[in-house]
């Protein structure tokens, strides 16, 4: 054990019965103190990570595998649900989330169809072979985050997706 000599003897009276010291306790408040701040640092900083970088994957913003049993307002529980919301707290027009494995929606990256994301684009997108089952969410009402309302559309499609070298990174757009 850890813990100094005169402290592990310390618990041993003269019956052999265990007591505890002021001077016992004195010694591990340090530690302890330690321990606190410790715990503190590392929740302030999952914290941070939540609000920063993590909640930009493509994983977090569009894949919803299997979905969530939501039967009521999926497209307003998910949206609230993961914070997605478009720059200054405006509500997104259009959100999809589709329903696939993580690891087939990756598969697209080694997809021979490649095309212009957009007209004139030099950034290419990679095209998923199959279709994919999705949810459409389009915004009915609302203009700033929080109080965004949406019309949900389930639909089957391809998916349009740039790549990097780990993946995924955005869903461009899909083509029914």
């Amino acid at each position: 054990m850890w813990w100094p000599q005169h402290i592990r003897t310390s618990y041993m009276t003269a019956e052999g019965t265990q007591g505890v010291r002021a001077k016992d306790v004195k010694d591990i408040l340090p530690v302890m103190i330690l321990m606190v701040i410790i715990f503190l640092l590392l929740l302030f900083w999952e914290n941070e990570l939540d609000d920063e970088g993590v909640v930009s994957t493509l994983e977090h913003l569009h894949v919803d595998y299997p979905q969530s049993d939501i039967p009521v307002r999926y497209c307003n529980s998910m949206i609230l649900q993961r914070s997605i919301k478009g720059p200054d707290n405006a509500c997104r027009k259009e959100h999809v989330f589709i329903h696939e494995r993580p690891r087939n929606i990756n598969r697209i990256c080694s997809s021979p169809n490649k095309m212009a994301c957009q007209n004139n684009s030099t950034i290419l997108c990679f095209q998923s072979k199959t279709k994919f089952k999705m949810t459409v969410c389009k915004l009915i009402e609302g203009t700033r985050y929080p109080a965004c309302r949406y019309r949900v559309s389930p639909t089957e499609g391809f998916i349009l997706v740039t790549c990097d070298d780990m993946g995924p990174v955005n869903l461009q757009r899909y083509v029914e």
